[in-house]
């Protein structure tokens, strides 16, 4: 498997025409050049026909005709150019997992089936699996949301995965799937890798954060959630939290508010249960919203999941996309985008915003930066900002002919059009190509993987 040890080792002693994993390793001087360049910022917005300058993993300019002299030429012509996608919620400990719900065998049986049957060497290969997969479809940045994390293990295991992968990510450690509902999680192993990986900050050369996920009142009473809570603002991290898809409502925004929780550090996810009270109390707080577009239509049973998510945007919440579980929905966020487009209409006489193709690219974009701190780093092709740049190109069957940028991107694209994608200044993706990763060798181990734990939980799973 290529990992950053030996992607570092090979830059070292990289010639002109080196391989492309060697390339990943290196930040360069480069000049995406003459492309249609989506930047997400509302100071430069879209420009038909651009550059974007990349100098030691930073966006130094945007513009048309830049000057850059030693400076590597990318050809964007017949290119989307535009900021890397943003995942803010994925289970990636089971992403390989992806299949093993069948007719009759949703998501929930097979997860009590599976999830105590994972090793620490099958989150590695599952975590690494699904980086690669978010790489290939252009996202840049995740929110690992470890909502199984079973021994220390199992920890070092998912990290192991970040690090091998040079992605951008959060890694929220979370609690152990099925752990009794009346006990409060276990922070000790927590802080163990708080020291051990974070204590100067983000981890693996900047691009890993450190947060907690809880369970909510979905998975715990109410003195154990409280407990959990209290013990998690009080170690001063980022936090997220399973808001509720069906009844009861198990989040009340105004008690969370009166307990100091609400803020830019928390980030809820689904809240399809929200009252509208809810949703001016977290537009007022700066809460974030993340949203599982599929998830929230396949597992909500709260109603119509597009009344949550239009008022939600009415009242001024900051909404980003993501995933959730592979055995969900896919964590390909051109197909998210484009059902949130296509859902994202008033249906009622009740006067609520339509949601547009720019709506829902800030959405996968400069949102989800934000609601996992990092709108200054990410999330738009802004000069001064870390270089996370993806390459769409115009000139493939499923695609062409292009008229407007946006709509393009969100009514047209997959991840076989996604040609190449920078993270922090390195590239991942080349030509179609992932040159970051041993695709064959990391699907073989993810296979395995799969078996064993199939076997290993019988049933309807059994090979």
């Amino acid at each position: 498997m290529i990992n950053r040890r030996t992607l570092l080792g090979a830059a070292a002693v990289m010639t002109a025409t080196g391989s492309g994993a060697a390339q990943a390793a290196r930040r360069e001087r480069y000049l995406v050049k003459g492309g249609s360049v989506v930047t997400v910022d509302p100071a430069l917005g879209t420009l038909p026909r651009a550059d974007v300058l990349i100098d030691n993993g930073r966006i130094e300019a945007v513009g048309p005709d830049l000057p850059a002299r030693g400076a590597r030429i990318i050809d964007a012509t017949d290119m989307i150019v535009m900021p890397g996608l943003v995942n803010t919620h994925y289970h990636m400990w089971s992403a390989l997992g992806r299949n093993y719900v069948a007719d009759g065998f949703g998501y929930f049986a097979a997860k009590r089936a599976t999830s105590i049957h994972y090793s620490a060497t099958d989150f590695y290969h599952s975590v690494l699996l699904g980086l690669a997969e978010l790489v290939n479809a252009g996202v840049t940045t995740v929110h690992n949301w470890s909502n199984n994390t079973r021994s220390p293990a199992h920890a070092d295991a998912e990290l192991r995965a970040h690090r091998d992968s040079f992605l951008r990510a959060r890694y929220s450690y979370g609690h152990v799937d099925q752990m009794p509902r009346d006990q409060p999680v276990d922070f000790t192993d927590l802080d163990r890798v708080r020291r051990q990986y974070f204590a100067d900050g983000p981890a693996f050369d900047g691009l890993v954060s450190f947060g907690i996920n809880l369970r909510g009142l979905s998975q715990s009473t109410e003195a154990a959630f409280f407990a959990d809570m209290e013990a998690a603002v009080g170690r001063g991290l980022p936090i997220a939290l399973h808001a509720g898809q069906a009844p009861p409502r198990i989040v009340d925004a105004a008690d969370y508010e009166r307990r100091g929780w609400l803020g830019p550090q928390l980030l809820l996810c689904h809240y399809v249960t929200a009252l509208e009270s809810d949703m001016e109390i977290l537009a007022r707080t700066r809460t974030p919203l993340s949203w599982s577009t599929h998830s929230e239509f396949r597992l909500g049973t709260s109603g119509d999941p597009r009344a949550t998510l239009l008022r939600m945007r009415k009242a001024g919440v900051t909404v980003s996309l993501s995933s959730d579980a592979t055995s969900i929905a896919p964590p390909d966020l051109f197909e998210t985008m484009r059902l949130t487009w296509t859902t994202g209409i008033p249906w009622s006489p009740e006067t609520l915003p339509e949601i547009g193709f720019r709506d829902v690219l800030g959405m996968a974009t400069i949102n989800g930066a934000r609601a996992l701190g990092l709108g200054d780093v990410t999330g738009s092709l802004t000069p001064g900002k870390r270089a996370d740049v993806i390459l769409v190109r115009t000139n493939d069957v499923n695609i062409a002919p292009i008229c407007f940028p946006e709509t393009t991107l969100v009514q047209s694209a997959t991840p076989a059009n996604v040609d190449t994608v920078f993270v922090d200044g390195r590239i991942l993706k080349r030509g179609g190509r992932l040159v970051a990763f041993d695709v064959a060798e990391l699907v073989r181990n993810a296979k395995a993987s799969s078996l064993r734990i199939r076997k290993a939980a019988g049933g309807i799973l059994t090979p």
